[in-house]
């Protein structure tokens, strides 16, 4: 009876042992395969965040220098439309120069301009455009800054000066449709007339 006894106090402590054993090697697995997880991660923030922070697309709102973007503006126009569409263009992040060839395209520096389309002003904003963005498109001050607004909103969409003109022209649909600038005749001249081709 005795050795009974003896052997089953002996077959629970070897279990117990053998237990211990095993939750702290499951402990020390789950240790090792957290920190092998946590080192992996750390190598690869550390690579993507140095393969991409040059990238200008991941950082839209960063505005490269101006001369680097597009070609200057060189129309004969000089103005009181000038000041407030610089000013405009400042305000929204856009390029000067950029802007104000855009406003020569548009509408010639005409703030009565209107399309066979509709689209009115300085930046020839259709009307329900310059109701979402909440100006009066007969006013040559609002006109300007809808129209810097609405570019601008364009280039965070899609990351690229050239495609926020093609947006600007032809719509957003149209550039997702594409994948590009749209193959609208009107279109490819407007974003070559402007951006430079």
């Amino acid at each position: 009876m005795r050795s009974l006894r003896s052997g089953i106090i002996g077959g629970f402590i070897g279990l117990g042992a053998f237990c211990a054993t095993s939750v702290q090697a499951d402990m020390f697995s789950t240790k090792s395969r957290r920190d092998l997880f946590s080192a992996h991660t750390r190598l690869l923030d550390t690579r993507a965040s140095q393969q991409y922070e040059d990238s200008a697309r991941l950082r839209p709102d960063v505005i490269p220098n101006v001369s680097s973007v597009s070609p200057r503006y060189t129309g004969k126009y000089r103005g009181e439309y000038l000041t407030m569409a610089r000013e405009a263009a400042r305000k929204h992040g856009v390029p000067e120069d950029l802007f104000l060839r855009l406003v020569q395209q548009e509408s010639n520096w005409n703030p009565n301009a209107e399309s066979h389309k509709g689209a009115l002003g300085l930046a020839q904003l259709m009307p329900a455009t310059a109701r979402r963005l909440g100006v009066d498109p007969t006013i040559p001050k609002q006109n300007l800054e809808g129209g810097a607004r609405y570019l601008s909103k364009q280039f965070r969409k899609f990351g690229s000066w050239r495609l926020a003109l093609a947006a600007y022209n032809a719509g957003p649909q149209a550039v997702r449709k594409y994948g590009g600038v749209p193959p609208y005749e009107e279109t490819q001249n407007y974003v070559a007339k402007i951006w430079g081709s």
